[in-house]
């Protein structure tokens, strides 16, 4: 029996690691088989780039970005309760599934271990939510140059570190998230 589509929005984050940049969570409900989903981080960046562009034009999908200032204020887990609130608000489906072990709190919300690399739906918001997360970082990256965004993408790198020794916090900078390397010589 064929498959039917638009019974499920999938939904996934990017960028819930990162001591920079945005989390990003997207939802996704796809009308038509996509060749080739899988876990975002199982794609080379090449791949997620051509798979976001096949997802977007045969899905109804919604992505939010919470900036670093909110994770700090509010705490990564309140966030991503906002993030999975407004995507099941703003695509109306008859079922959700939410990669990982938790739905911070949301009632009615299933959650699924290692759905992005099992069920197409989660795989292609995870798609999304990745694309979108570093594309942002990205642009992020030409503004804040001495930092090489490009390179780490916001993650706890060496050599994010280092940035951070040499240069301090910029803007995009999660305050909240603390690494014992950077411990003794900016706190």
């Amino acid at each position: 029996m064929d498959k039917v589509y638009g019974n499920l929005c999938g939904i996934d984050e990017a960028g819930r690691g990162p001591i920079a940049g945005d989390l990003v969570m997207a939802g996704c409900i796809l009308h038509l088989h996509v060749e080739g989903l899988n876990d975002s981080k199982k794609l080379s960046e090449k791949k997620r780039e051509a798979l976001y562009e096949i997802i977007i034009k045969n899905s109804t999908y919604h992505v939010v970005s919470i900036s670093p200032k909110e994770i700090d204020e509010k705490g990564i887990s309140a966030c991503l309760k906002r993030g999975l609130i407004e995507i099941m608000a703003k695509l109306t489906c008859s079922e959700y599934l939410f990669d990982g072990n938790s739905n911070f709190g949301v009632i009615g919300l299933p959650t699924m271990i290692k759905a992005d690399g099992k069920v197409a739906e989660v795989s292609a918001a995870s798609i999304l939510a990745k694309v979108t997360h570093d594309r942002d970082i990205l642009k992020e990256a030409l503004l804040y140059p001495e930092y090489q965004f490009e390179k780490h993408k916001g993650y706890g790198t060496a050599l994010h570190v280092e940035m951070i020794q040499k240069h301090g916090y910029c803007e995009i900078h999660r305050r909240s998230y603390k690494l014992k390397a950077l411990e003794a010589t900016l706190f």
